[in-house]
Formats: C-alpha cells, structure tokens, sequence
C-alpha cells in the first residue's frame, strides 16, 4: 500500500481522498515547518503533498529513499528543489487549475483598488479625514487593458475585463490569431502593448524570458498614467525601476501581489503613494484552497495506484484514461530500451524511435521517456521514466523521433535504434491484443518473441547445428528454456536465436556457449516483467 504524507494545512476533505482511495496518509500539518523531523521521515514514504509550507529542498529529497511524487496544492512550485527530484526520478506536479478564477479575480480587484486609490481612501477615512478631493481616480470603462499572456488565468482576466467594457489587447506568443477572435481581444507584440494600455497586467510564469521584463527601458515606452498590476510571479517587473518611475509620475500607479524576495518585508515599492500591496494573496480564497486540496489529492492518487501523470512539471503528463490504453505500450517502450542498452557497452551518441500505426497516435513523449529509462537502466538501476530524460541531456544524447502511418502486418508497433561511435543497434516491438509485448525484429531480422524475466540472445552463421549446440549446451549447464525463437536475414547468413528460460543464465553456460565458437554474440538479459 502506497504512504503519502502531508506535512502543510491540506483540508480533511483531501486527506480522505487519499484513505478512500486506499492509500495510507500521515496528516502532519507542521510537520514542513520543521526541516529535521522532515528530513528524519521523510525516507518512509512514497508521496509528499505539501502547500508552500514545506521546503523539499536537495537535502531533503536526497533523503527520500522511496519517494516517487510530490505534489504541491497551488502553482507556484519555488518550494521545490526540481532539478534534484528529476535526478532522482521523483515527479513534481502542481495543480494550475484549482485557483485560476480566484487568482483573475484578484487581479481585476487591485485594478479596481488601484484605480480608485481605494486602501488609501480607506485609511484616510478611518484616520477621521475627509479627504474626498484627494484621492481622484479613473474610470475602467473605455481603458485599455493589455494583458501579458492569456493563458489560463490571463484569459479569465480578460473575459472579466470585457465584462467591464474595456478594450483588451493581449500579448502572448502562444496566442493563435483565431483564439484571439474567439476571445474578442487584439493579439499584438509585446512593444505595441507597453505603448497603447492605460493598465497592464502580467500573467505568466517566472522563467529565463520572462526574469526582469518590465525593465526601466520597457517602462518609459509606456504612455504617461499607465497603472501596472503583477499579480504572476515576482521578479517580473524591475522594482527598483518601477520605484523610480513611480516617483516620477511617469506611472500613475501600481498593485503588487508578488514580489522579488518573499516573504517581502521590505520593497521599493513600499510606502509610495497609490502603490496597492498585498501578501500573495491571488490564491487566498476558501474556494480556491479546498480546490487545490482537493486536486493535489486526487492527482497524486492516481499516479501512486494507476500511473496517471496529471500536470507534472518534469515530466510528459499521461492521464488515467491513456495509462489503461498505454500500459502495455509503455512496458514495452521500456522493453526495447532495456534490450538495446543491455546489448550497448560504448558510449551511445544518438537514440531514434520509431512509431508506427496505432502507437503513432498516443502520448509519444511519455513513451519517449520509457525507451529512455530502459536504455539507461544498464548503467543506473534506480533510473525512471522521470530521471531517464535529465541522465541523456547531461550525456549530449540527441533523443529523435518519427512517427508515420501504418506500413507492415501489424496495426502499430515501436522501433528503437541506439547510434555509438562503432555501429547502430536496433529492436522492434509489438503489443499483441493481449497487451503482452513481444519482440518482432532484432537487427533487421524478423522474429517473433515473448519477453521473459530471464533471457539469452545469440548470434551465428545459419548453417546446421546451432539449436542442437543451444539446448544441448544449456541441458548440461542446468539450464531449462520456457521459449526459443529463431530468425535469420537469408538462407545461410546471419542468424538470431532468443532464449526464454527459467533462471538467470550461468557464467559458466555463457562460457560454455562461446566455447563452441559457432556463436558472434552471446548475451544474458533480464527484464522486468512484473
């Protein structure tokens, strides 16, 4: 039974869907304030939920000995060490949907608040002022609204600020034109937008393009008053230059959710005046808390007991639904890996993957990360699908993939060739409608094999002998063959022969074999068939 724990404030109403599900959960709602009674449990358990409490740190994922999943309730995911959760093969996923209404409407209430200078009214009035003449605001009616990506929350956004009769633009290089129609904003260019919106706000992630992109250079394009609302990411907006702009009167006003350093006790926007500023608050709802909960629950479950893959920011997502469909795919994607680079000792240059009918139309980047992990399980057993991917990349492998219409018998099958320095290897696979994979072709030869936990694959010349040599040489060493399977390219040329058999083959049958010298290649293989 898989153990989850939660060590942040996560609502029963998740915790139970981790128990009805079947999964044994340690509730621990403080448990992620403290890093070394963390660091001293974390090692039990297969899944971590956490909010942003918790810090999975290198330290503490190095800890983690049976750790496959950690899933955050909410976006932002700074709390986790992902580079070192890749390395070790654990999936981090978040839950980006649970909270995007709440986070747009966050967003369009500091624009509101801006716009009215409402928390300094505010303040006034319960300071006993009247100060009515003070604090002149501006209609949102008839403003441009630009708005830095129109992704999930972005488009909400935009949709509520339609609703309030502004004109949006949108800037987003994934915006399609069509898209743009159907939501009823401009799509323009990022430069277009800085110079036409009366008020900009940002909806995108925190990355290397988008790190600093509201620059000192960026703001003086803007038209005089424009008011700008970050409520994404900090480290977006240069602060300091905002600050300055600000001071200036260049930028009218501003409202901040997010910031550079959190928490943010202190910031150059703090303290000036019609600067609207709040503790990254845009989740901060109980509707959008008990979401995430709910979600981060429900996709950790099924990853732990299905394989489903929802929302996973190190790894190609693979829903419930495909996991069913997929589950004989990906056993033998990893088959194939696993075959290649059991029979591959020089460094390996390239990996192409082949994908014909069916196959062709399924999720190929989680095959793709399959193949790799079973090629990489020679030279790392504790490799996955997670890890399998950042070993390559560290490698310089070039990963390649085609995929084409149906062209042979079968309805769909995965081909794998391994390129070195010295030669290409290549293996095909099927799944048969009994979802067994099966081997049909070994260096170009065609065969037809099932694949057992215990094998030995051979080379040789086709002349006469061989399956006498074969079982006659495995009898003697106490070896007994469930399966045996020949193939050859001609009459008389090159020859393959695929053993299935009950126990690891012996050093001593292995030597034995190569004795005989009627064999090019003699090999043992294992699988993991379970």
């Amino acid at each position: 039974m898989p153990k989850v724990l939660v060590s942040d404030k996560l609502s029963e109403t998740a915790v139970d869907i981790f128990r009805q599900r079947g999964i044994e959960v340690d509730f621990e709602p403080n448990l992620g304030k403290d890093k070394d009674a963390l660091l001293a449990k974390i090692g039990e358990y297969d899944g971590l939920a956490i909010r942003s409490a918790t810090k999975a740190t290198e330290k503490i994922i190095a800890a983690a000995d049976n750790l496959k999943v950690i899933g955050r309730a909410g976006i932002g995911t700074d709390n986790i060490d992902k580079d070192a959760a890749s390395k070790k093969g654990i999936i981090v996923m978040n839950t980006p949907f649970g909270n995007m209404t709440t986070t747009a409407e966050h967003a369009i209430a500091m624009m509101f608040a801006v716009a009215r200078q409402i928390p300094e009214a505010s303040a006034s009035t319960h300071a006993g002022k009247w100060e009515k003449s003070k604090f002149m605001g501006v209609e949102l009616t008839g403003k441009t609204l630009g708005v830095i990506g129109a992704g999930n929350i972005g488009g909400i956004v935009c949709d509520r600020a339609r609703g309030l009769k502004m004109k949006v633009i949108a800037f987003d290089p994934f915006l399609s034109e069509e898209k743009a129609d159907k939501m009823g904003v401009e799509k323009v260019e990022l430069e277009d937008l800085l110079k036409r919106a009366d008020f900009i706000t940002l909806h995108v992630p925190k990355t290397e393009q988008t790190a600093n992109m509201i620059t000192a250079e960026r703001i003086a394009m803007m038209k005089k008053g424009v008011r700008i609302i970050n409520c994404a990411r900090g480290g977006l907006v240069d602060e300091e230059a905002l600050a300055e702009a600000l001071k200036s009167g260049h930028v009218a006003g501003a409202a901040f959710d997010v910031f550079a350093v959190e928490p943010a006790t202190e910031s150059p926007l703090f303290n000036l005046p019609n600067v609207v500023v709040t503790p990254h608050l845009g989740a901060a709802t109980t509707e959008a808390q008990e979401n995430v909960a709910l979600q981060v629950a429900e996709q950790m479950s099924n990853y732990l007991l299905d394989g489903a893959v929802e929302n996973a920011l190190n790894m190609p997502s693979m829903t419930a639904e495909e996991a069913k469909v997929m589950g004989p795919w990906v056993k033998l994607a990893s088959h194939l890996g696993n075959f290649v680079g059991q029979m591959t000792d020089e460094p390996i240059k390239a990996i192409n993957i082949l994908y014909d009918g069916t196959v062709a139309n399924m999720n190929l980047p989680a095959l793709n990360c399959a193949v790799i992990a079973g090629i990489m399980k020679r030279v790392n057993p504790d490799v996955n699908m997670v890890s399998a991917p950042v070993i390559a990349a560290e490698r310089g492998i070039n990963i390649s993939t085609t995929n084409q219409a149906k062209t042979g018998v079968f309805d769909g099958y995965i081909k794998v060739t391994v390129v070195t320095a010295e030669r290409e290897r290549s293996v095909a696979g099927t799944c048969f409608s009994d979802g067994k994979p099966r081997f049909i072709q070994i260096k170009g030869i065609n065969i037809d094999a099932e694949v057992g936990q215990h094998m030995l694959y051979t080379t040789n010349e086709d002349v006469p002998g061989i399956i006498g040599t074969l079982g006659q040489t495995m009898g003697d060493n106490g070896v007994n063959i469930a399966n045996f399977t020949l193939g050859r390219s001609e009459v008389g040329g090159e020859a393959i022969a695929l053993l299935y058999i009950d126990h690891a083959v012996s050093d001593q049958a292995i030597e034995a074999l190569r004795k005989t010298e009627m064999f090019g290649q003699v090999a043992r293989l294992e699988f993991d068939v379970a």
